[in-house]
């Protein structure tokens, strides 16, 4: 996992690094199936989610956090599609793994998302 101990009992980082890691073991079996294209298309936005959370760990802001946790999870729903593109295909690897870890990060950012909106502090001048 990450080197850096201050990331250590982040579960968010943690469950991002391990999914990355499992979309590197799937896209590699794409690419021996010569399915090239949505391998390409899932690396991205699989292991995407992962450096964006880790980059919203030093947001410049709340606002600048929340920002790039959305990120995180627009790029979860991407990955969500291709997914499911191999699953519903035949003669694609079943990533119904890679599925369920997906939706427990989701909810995750959803809750992160939704926590930190709620401990925004208005600006009051």
């Amino acid at each position: 996992m990450s080197e850096n101990p201050k990331y250590k009992d982040n579960l968010i980082v943690k469950l991002t690094f391990e999914f990355s890691l499992s979309v590197i073991s799937f896209t590699e079996e794409l690419e021996n199936r010569k399915r090239y294209n949505l391998a390409r298309q899932l690396f991205r936005s699989g292991t995407s989610i992962g450096a964006n959370v880790k980059e919203a760990q030093n947001a410049e802001s709340k606002a600048d956090f929340i920002h790039k946790i959305k990120i995180a999870l627009k790029e979860s729903d991407e990955t969500e599609y291709w997914l499911l593109l191999c699953k519903h295909s035949e003669n694609y690897p079943t990533p119904t793994e890679l599925i369920e870890k997906l939706t427990s990060i989701s909810k995750v950012l959803n809750k992160i998302i939704g926590t930190s909106k709620n401990n925004v502090k208005p600006n009051v001048n």
